[in-house]
């Protein structure tokens, strides 16, 4: 059996509509890679804005705490500071009082204490 010319025109009209298919359904293809980049790309930089946002965030709380906690400390160290002035204040007003009370036992103690601490450094 031989070809005629109808049945290879016949071929070329049939592989040409296949090629032409072929070809559409590969610019199908490259059209929907590339939108899907497009998407990858715009979820990749939405995840990073947000990524960045949250660590601009936490920076803030954690700058925020640290400075609450210095404030804390500078206030507990203020008040820590004044309740010994005043301890000190006390403690040197009630000596005077003791001493202008009883002047010759504040003497004598004050020569006791002073010999017991020369013993001491003594040895």
């Amino acid at each position: 059996m031989s070809i005629t010319n109808g049945e290879t025109a016949m071929k070329d009209m049939a592989s040409q509509a296949t090629y032409q298919r072929l070809e559409k359904d590969i610019s199908a293809v490259k059209n929907d890679i590339a939108a899907l980049t497009d998407q990858i790309t715009d979820a990749i930089n939405t995840l990073a804005s947000a990524a960045k946002k949250q660590a601009r965030r936490g920076y803030k709380d954690a700058r925020a705490n640290v400075d609450s906690a210095i404030d804390d400390a500078s206030a507990r160290g203020g008040a820590m500071l004044d309740a010994a002035q005043d301890a000190a204040v006390s403690l040197e007003e009630t000596l005077e009082d003791v001493i202008t009370q009883r002047p010759l036992a504040a003497v004598g103690l004050a020569l006791g204490i002073g010999f017991l601490i020369g013993v001491t450094w003594r040895r």
